[in-house]
């Protein structure tokens, strides 16, 4: 039954991918035996990441592009698909937040955060979807959250945007099912990761999510992992537009 479970010889780009949840979700996709393409905005902030993963044996490389870019889009996924071997397993994770009052939320903050954790998707999974409809088959992961779901103080805009990307794998999933390409979230609640630090080290807020969530504590960025796999693996081959959450029973209480 392994089996089911197995990505060896299936290449698969994870956005995002030089720190937090997708260096994990990399990590755990390079140790079940895929080759991974790391992808970060610099140059200089990937080499290190590629080749830490190429000194603990993992099949390795890394392409950096500016995921908010149709062009450099188009031109990266065109020089993997060339250069490298062509999509698998699609992750789509590259995002940022920025906090604040919605009334005093400047515009530029406001299109910052769709156009990174949004629109962003639509780009990377309409040049790699397209690809992989062509193939019949592939598999992508958009990365939603807890806020996919719920809105809370002071971010509007990263709620309005994982709404949106709660929405748009649905959309992919009604467009791109029937031609063999599985579309999925997955949702991580409140993951220990550099972007929740500021809410790790507010005691006010620590203690309130420890009391909200039934695990009684904060999720690890290992704990992403089988989740990952599932849905970029043959296990999943029959689970399309679903959004799985790992998020410690959260979303199940009020």
């Amino acid at each position: 039954m392994l089996d089911l479970f197995d990505v060896s010889g299936r290449t698969a780009l994870i956005t995002g991918s030089t720190r937090g949840i997708g260096r994990t979700i990399a990590s755990g996709l390079a140790r079940a035996g895929a080759t991974v393409v790391l992808n970060g905005r610099l140059d200089e902030g990937l080499a290190p990441v590629v080749e830490a993963f190429r000194a603990d044996g993992h099949a390795a490389h890394g392409v950096a592009f500016d995921v908010t870019s149709p062009e450099g889009v188009e031109a990266a996924v065109a020089r993997i698909e060339r250069e490298i071997a062509p999509i698998d397993i699609l992750f789509n994770n590259a995002g940022v937040q920025i906090r604040g009052p919605l009334a005093t939320t400047p515009i530029e903050a406001w299109r910052t955060i769709i156009e990174h954790d949004l629109t962003s998707v639509f780009l990377v999974a309409q040049a790699v979807g397209s690809r992989m409809v062509g193939r019949g088959r592939g598999k992508i992961i958009n990365i939603c959250s807890i806020q996919s779901e719920l809105g809370r103080p002071t971010i509007a805009p990263y709620s309005a945007a994982k709404g949106g990307v709660r929405m748009l794998t649905k959309a992919m999933c009604a467009e791109w099912g029937p031609h063999g390409v599985q579309v999925n979230g997955l949702g991580p609640g409140y993951i220990a990761t550099p972007m929740t630090q500021a809410l790790r080290d507010d005691p006010e807020f620590d203690a309130w999510l420890r009391r909200r969530t039934p695990a009684g504590r904060w999720g690890e960025p290992d704990e992403l992992i089988g989740a990952a796999i599932f849905l970029a693996s043959p296990a999943s081959n029959y689970v399309n537009g679903h959004v799985l959450y790992v998020d410690g029973g959260l979303l199940a209480v009020v």
